[in-house]
């Protein structure tokens, strides 16, 4: 089953200097795990979100606004496309990323087409 992962740090946790210089390795220690099981898919770090552009269609045309889409308290900062047996499987997967420590991530099962 599939699942995407949200990445959503929360910015009101203070991490120290070393913390924060560890996060790459960290994660990348994360990522070749998950990749050598063959769960993680695909991943990506996202551009800040004051480099959102907002598209929306009405009356047939586009009506395009700076920014996202809403104001979020944490906005994504990234994701992961999961190949997991089940649930538990990605929440065990999720648990171990390390922005788990100090943000929040979000598993969404994709809709079955």
């Amino acid at each position: 089953m599939k699942y995407m992962l949200f990445i959503y740090p929360d910015r009101t946790v203070e991490l120290d200097p070393e913390e924060k210089a560890a996060i790459p390795a960290v994660v990348g220690a994360w990522v070749a795990e998950m990749e050598t099981r063959g769960v993680r898919l695909e991943g990506h770090v996202l551009a800040p979100v004051t480099e959102a552009t907002t598209v929306r269609v009405r009356d047939g045309e586009a009506l395009l606004n700076n920014g996202p889409a809403e104001e979020a308290k944490e906005p994504i900062t990234g994701f992961n496309i999961l190949e997991c047996e089940d649930l538990d499987e990605a929440i065990e997967v999720a648990s171990k990323h390390p922005v788990a420590m100090f943000g929040t991530l979000e598993l969404r099962a994709f809709a079955d087409s």
